[in-house]
């Protein structure tokens, strides 16, 4: 009897071990979001650094769908408001920048950037 039960103890204990440095569900998450609101024949610049000033990376037209990682300046994360009508999603990245995933140079080699949050909702 006390055999089996030193056996379960150490069964969960590794189970215990092997879990616990798995990164949380949310850690790994990314949110569609399609360009909108550029006018026709425009592109939407995607930046550097969340700022008017900063570098130009990349442009996309109308409907293309970036993959954002979540995060926004004023606090904004889209993980938080992922539940809430398009509408609202819309109204609280406004006036924000959001982070998003790019491939630049088309290398396979992707880094963040940002994007206004007035030119983007939920895809």
């Amino acid at each position: 009897m006390n055999f089996i039960r030193t056996g379960i103890i150490a069964m969960i204990a590794t189970v215990a071990v092997i879990v616990a440095p798995l990164p949380s569900a949310n850690a790994a998450a990314f949110y569609a979001w399609s360009i909108i609101d550029v006018p026709p024949g425009d592109t939407l610049n995607v930046r550097a650094w969340p700022s008017n000033q900063s570098q130009i990376l990349v442009a996309y037209p109308n409907t293309t769908v970036l993959s954002m990682t979540g995060k926004c300046t004023g606090g904004v994360s889209l993980d938080h408001i992922a539940g809430w009508p398009a509408w609202k999603q819309r109204q609280a990245v406004r006036y924000q920048w959001c982070e998003t995933w790019v491939d630049p140079y088309s290398t396979g080699e992707y880094r963040t950037a940002w994007i206004y949050g007035k030119y983007i909702e939920p895809a």
